[in-house]
C-alpha cells in the first residue's frame, strides 16, 4: 500500500483512522490534503465503492438470467416427465399459437447475418446481444461519478510545482475493475465443459462468438485503464519526469505492464487475419498458455482483487478436469470384472483416396460406455501421430441407447495438420494399389454439445442439409426416422452436395437404408464429371443438379445411380427451402445442416425468409421453420 501513498497524496501517520475499502486501499481519515486534493479523493473511494456495487450487479444480473432460465427448463422436464412430448402437443392453444409466432418472427429478423466484415458469420442475434451487453458494461462504466478536473493543487516539497487531479483517475479504475469481474466470464463462455450449457441447453459452441468478443471488450477495457493512469503518473503529476519513472518501476506497475502484453498478444492472436497466417492448433494452445499467464499477471497486479482471477483459474481447471476424467472413463479397461487400466479404440480404416482435395477416411470401431445424443461430437486424438492434439468429429452412426457397445462411424477429409499425418502414415502401410482395412488407435473425449433432436414432434417435416462430410451431422437424424414409422403427410428430404459422384461410396450402406424406408434423398453433384453418360432430357432441360430418388438407388453399382447435366453446379438453397416448405401438407418444418460457411449463410436467410409470424398465428404451422446447423464449422 505504501507505492500508492504519492498517487494519492495522503499521509498514514497523521490521521487518527482508516476506513476499509474492499478491494481497494484503506481510506485515512480525516483528510488532511488540501481541500482539492480530498475532494478528490473522496470521489475515488466512492467511485471504486460503487464499482465493487456494479461488479455485483453485474453478476447477480448473470446469475439472474441462468436462475431463471434453468428453472423454467427444469420446470419444464417435469412437467413433461412421463409424457411423450412429441404426441403431445397442443395446436391450437392461444399461448402455444403466440410463442411460435413470436419464434417465428425472432427467426425472420434476427437469424439472417449482419456486418460480415466485422463479425463473420455470425446472426444478427448474437450481434444484438453483444450490442446489449456492451451498453450494459458502458452503462456500469460512467455512472455514479462525479466529472472534475482539479487544478492548481501545491506540489509537497515542490511549492513552485502544482498538479492537476482529473476524474480520469476513478473512471480508468472503474473500467478496469470491470475487466477483472468479466474475466471468469468470458472463460465461462470458452469451457467445452459447459456450466452455462447444462443450464441453458445452448451448445457450448453457440457461445464461442460472445467469448472472442468479450475478450475484445476486456482488452479494451484493459488498454482504456492502462492508457489513463500513463496520462496521469506520466503527465498530470508532479514533478516529472522523475514521478512517472518512480511509478513504472513499482512490483505492481511491472505486473500491469506484463499483463497488458499478454492480453494484447491474446487480442491479436485470435483475429481471423492472425488464426490464418498461424493456423488453428497454434492459435488453441498459444490462446491456453496466454490465458492463463494474462490471469497470473493480473493477479500479481492488483491482488485485492484476486477473488476474479481466483474463479477464472477454477473454472478453467475444472473443464479440464472434467475432459481429462470422461476419457479416463470411456476408456477404463476391465479384465474378468477387475480394472486393469486403461485402452485406446481401434478403429479400422477404409481410405478413400482423393489427390485433389486431400484423402477421405472413414473410422469404424465399437466403443464400451459410450452413449451420446443425436448431434453431439467428441473430439478425436490420434496417438499414432500425437497426442497432444485432439479434433472435434460428429458419428455419423446412430447410437444404440443402453447397449453395452456402441458402433461409432466417424468421416474425417484428411487436408492438412493432424489428419494428414494420419493419412500419410496409413497409406505408407498399405502395400499395393487394392484398398485394405487399416486400423489406427483412437482416444475419445465426450460426447460434447447437445441433442439436436429433443425438441423434434412426430409432426414436424424434417429437411437435411448437408455438404461434403457434413453428411455426418444430418445422417443419425435419417438414420433415427428410418427406424420410425410416420405418417403420409410427413415430409423428409436429405440434399447432399458432393464434388464427385463415386463420393457416395462414403456411405453406401447408410444410403441404403434410407433408400428401405423410403426417404428422398437428392445428391448434387458440384465439381467434377465423373458420373455416367449424362440422360439427353437432363441436359436439354439445363438441370444442374444430380438426383437419387429411392425409385432407382443402387448400393451394389453407384456408378450407375444418378442423371447429372454436364455443367452441375451447386443446389439453389432457397429455392430448396421454399419448395419443400410448399410440398409439405401440415406441421412446422425443421431444417438440419452442416457444411461450408457459405452453405449455412444462404441457410440461414431462406430459412428466416420461410418464417411468418402472422401465418403461424393463423394456424399455419408450416410458416414455422427452424434451422439446426454444426456451430462447429463456425470455428
Amino acid at each position: 500500500m505504501n507505492s500508492l501513498i504519492p498517487r494519492h497524496i495522503q499521509d498514514l501517520g497523521a490521521p487518527s483512522n482508516v476506513v476499509k475499502h474492499w478491494g481497494y486501499d484503506d481510506q485515512p481519515v480525516p483528510c488532511t490534503s488540501d481541500a482539492k486534493s480530498c475532494e478528490y479523493l473522496a470521489i475515488v473511494y466512492h467511485s471504486h465503492d460503487l464499482g465493487v456495487l456494479y461488479n455485483a450487479i453485474l453478476w447477480a444480473t448473470i446469475l439472474g438470467i441462468l436462475l431463471i432460465w434453468g428453472s423454467v427448463r427444469l420446470t419444464q422436464f417435469w412437467l413433461t416427465k412421463g409424457t411423450n412430448v412429441q404426441l403431445r402437443r397442443s395446436q391450437n392453444g392461444t399461448l402455444d399459437r403466440l410463442k411460435r409466432s413470436l419464434t417465428a418472427w425472432r427467426r425472420h429478423y434476427l437469424l439472417p447475418e449482419s456486418m460480415r466484415s466485422i463479425f463473420g458469420r455470425t446472426t444478427r442475434l448474437q450481434i444484438l446481444i453483444l450490442a446489449v451487453l456492451t451498453g450494459y458494461l458502458a452503462i456500469w462504466s460512467f455512472v455514479g461519478m462525479k466529472y472534475k478536473t482539479w487544478t492548481g493543487i501545491p506540489v509537497k516539497k515542490h511549492p513552485e510545482l502544482h498538479a492537476t487531479r482529473t476524474t480520469l483517475g476513478p473512471w480508468a479504475d472503474r473500467v478496469g475493475s470491470l475487466a477483472f469481474a468479466l474475466t471468469p466470464l468470458t472463460v465461462m463462455l470458452s469451457s467445452r465443459e459447459s456450466i452455462l450449457s447444462l443450464v441453458t441447453g445452448v451448445p457450448y459452441q453457440s457461445f464461442n462468438f460472445l467469448h472472442r468478443w468479450l475478450g475484445y471488450l476486456i482488452f479494451v477495457q484493459s488498454a482504456l485503464h492502462t492508457i489513463g493512469w500513463c496520462v496521469i503518473e506520466g503527465r498530470l503529476y508532479q514533478p516529472q519526469p522523475s514521478t512517472g519513472r518512480d511509478w513504472i518501476k513499482q512490483p505492481y506497475m511491472i505486473w500491469g505492464t506484463v499483463a497488458m502484453i499478454f492480453i494484447t498478444f491474446l487480442f491479436v492472436g485470435s483475429t481471423p487475419w492472425a488464426i490464418r497466417k498461424t493456423g488453428y492448433e497454434f492459435f488453441r494452445k498459444s490462446h491456453y498458455i496466454m490465458a492463463m499467464l494474462y490471469i497470473g499477471a493480473c493477479w500479481g497486479h492488483w491482488d485485492k482483487l484476486e477473488c476474479w482471477m481466483i474463479a477464472s483459474l477454477v473454472v478453467w481447471l475444472m473443464d479440464r478436469a472434467a475432459r481429462l476424467l470422461r476419457s479416463a472413463y470411456v476408456h477404463r479397461w476391465y479384465y474378468s470384472g477387475v480394472f486393469v487400466g486403461f485402452t485406446c479404440s481401434d478403429a479400422i480404416v477404409t481410405v478413400f483416396p482423393d489427390s485433389a482435395n486431400g484423402d477421405l477416411l472413414r473410422l469404424d470401431f465399437d466403443q464400451q460406455y459410450c452413449d451420446w445424443e443425436l448431434g453431439q461430437h467428441f473430439y478425436l486424438c490420434f496417438p499414432e501421430c500425437s497426442v497432444w492434439q485432439s479434433h472435434p468429429f460428429t458419428p455419423s452412426s446412430l447410437p444404440a441407447k443402453n447397449a453395452k457397445l456402441n458402433r461409432h462411424t466417424y468421416l474425417i477429409r484428411a487436408k492438412s495438420g493432424e489428419t494428414k499425418k494420419l493419412a500419410d502414415k496409413l497409406s505408407a502401410k498399405v502395400k499395393s494399389e487394392k484398398q485394405d482395412e487399416l486400423s489406427t488407435p483412437v482416444i475419445l473425449s465426450g460426447a460434447t454439445g447437445t441433442s439436436i433432436v429433443k425438441d423434434m414432434r412426430s409432426d414436424d417435416n424434417i429437411l437435411c442439409i448437408a455438404g461434403g462430410t457434413g453428411i455426418t451431422f444430418v445422417l443419425p437424424v435419417l438414420l433415427s426416422l428410418a427406424e420410425q414409422s410416420r405418417s403420409e403427410d410427413r415430409k423428409v428430404q436429405l440434399v447432399w452436395s458432393i464434388r464427385k459422384h463415386s463420393d457416395m461410396k462414403w456411405v453406401r450402406q447408410e444410403l441404403e437404408t434410407l433408400r428401405a424406408a423410403d426417404i428422398d434423398v437428392r445428391v448434387f453433384v458440384t465439381r467434377y464429371n465423373d458420373t455416367p453418360a449424362v440422360d439427353n432430357q437432363a441436359s436439354t432441360e439445363g438441370k444442374a443438379t444430380s438426383r437419387v430418388s429411392h425409385e432407382h438407388l443402387s448400393v451394389q453399382d453407384l456408378s450407375a445411380t444418378t442423371e447429372a447435366s454436364a455443367s452441375a453446379r451447386h443446389p439453389d438453397l432457397a429455392s430448396t427451402v421454399v419448395e419443400f416448405v410448399d410440398e409439405t401438407v401440415r406441421g412446422r418444418t425443421l431444417v438440419y445442416a452442416s457444411g461450408p460457411g457459405g452453405m449455412i449463410t444462404d441457410l440461414r436467410t431462406a430459412v428466416a425468409q420461410s418464417n411468418s409470424a402472422s401465418k403461424v398465428w393463423k394456424g399455419d404451422d408450416r410458416f414455422d421453420v427452424e434451422l439446426v446447423c454444426d456451430d462447429r464449422l463456425e470455428w
